[in-house]
């Protein structure tokens, strides 16, 4: 038996082999499809509520043409990571307050207890700048630290949210600021231009 499949399919015009499955039977499949070469392109930038199906109505007006998208942007291992919707994701929360080491085991160990939390990093940037300052009554110039602290949390969005771990951190008596996620919204990925124009 041969895999029939439509002329809008990515598999059209691949062929027909013969292969062995799990029990040593010899069945119909389609060959391997290569990437094709990608020419003429645009780019997309990604935004929130973006669908590969809507994508593919926007920019051929076929919505089964998705795979024209995914087929441009390789470097993504599933559509969903293409416009930003897997589940697992990473956010930046940036930790503000006063000057001093924050007590980053407290913080770590309560999220690490959330469900849903798969990884959470410590990051802390520091930046030497000059300021001008008083020194026994007379203006000098100093050299101070300046510390961008963040916790990077990974996480499963269909288990956690982002306002929730926000709460846990301030539980824990770290102050955050507006957190940012490291995902797909903002960034382009490759539109090609339709088969024949």
């Amino acid at each position: 038996m041969i895999a029939v499949f439509s002329k809008q399919s990515r598999y059209w015009q691949v062929g027909d082999v013969v292969a062995p499955d799990s029990r040593g039977r010899e069945v119909a499949a389609k060959d391997i499809r290569p990437l094709p070469e990608v020419t003429g392109t645009f780019t997309h930038t990604v935004a929130a509520g973006d669908r590969l199906d809507q994508l593919a109505w926007t920019y051929y007006n076929q919505p089964l043409q998705f795979w024209r998208i995914c087929d441009a942007n390789p470097q993504f291992l599933s559509p969903l990571a293409l416009i930003g919707g897997e589940p697992l994701i990473r956010t930046r929360f940036p930790i503000t307050g006063p000057a001093g080491e924050p007590a980053w085991s407290g913080v770590l160990a309560a999220l690490c207890e959330v469900v849903g939390v798969d990884d959470v990093l410590v990051s802390d940037d520091v930046t030497l700048e000059t300021e001008r300052q008083i020194v026994s009554g007379q203006p000098v110039q100093v050299t101070v630290e300046r510390h961008d602290r963040a916790l990077l949390v990974t996480y499963n969005r269909m288990r956690v949210d982002a306002p929730a771990l926000v709460a846990v951190i301030k539980g824990a008596g770290l102050p955050v600021g507006p957190f940012s996620d490291a995902g797909q919204l903002g960034k382009p990925i490759i539109v090609p231009v339709a088969a024949g124009g």
